[in-house]
């Protein structure tokens, strides 16, 4: 078995989402987040000021799959959560044992 762990956009949730559910994944968890990569946030203006915005809202997506699955549940999550942009997330994927 594997857990896959994926952080994407929020605003891909749906669409990840629905497409995970056409490719036959059982259950899902999600979590609403806030975190950054390389990017260390983004410098934004509201009222004609400057601030830095630091953490970021994410959505995590975790599941668990049989082994045989995992590869085709991660390019379900990438071919539906990609933009090309940074930020785009990430995936992790760890064995589970029992």
């Amino acid at each position: 078995m594997k857990k896959i762990e994926a952080i994407i956009r929020p605003e891909k949730l749906e669409e990840v989402r629905r497409a995970l559910e056409k490719a036959g994944c059982a259950g899902v968890m999600i979590t609403e987040i806030e975190g950054h990569g390389k990017q260390k946030g983004v410098v934004q203006q509201w009222r004609g000021e400057k601030y830095r915005v630091e953490l970021l809202p994410k959505i995590k997506i975790e599941t668990v799959v049989p082994d045989r699955e995992a590869e085709h549940i991660v390019k379900t999550i990438i071919d539906n959560a990609k933009t090309g942009e940074i930020g785009d997330g990430k995936i992790f994927i760890s064995d589970i044992e029992n």
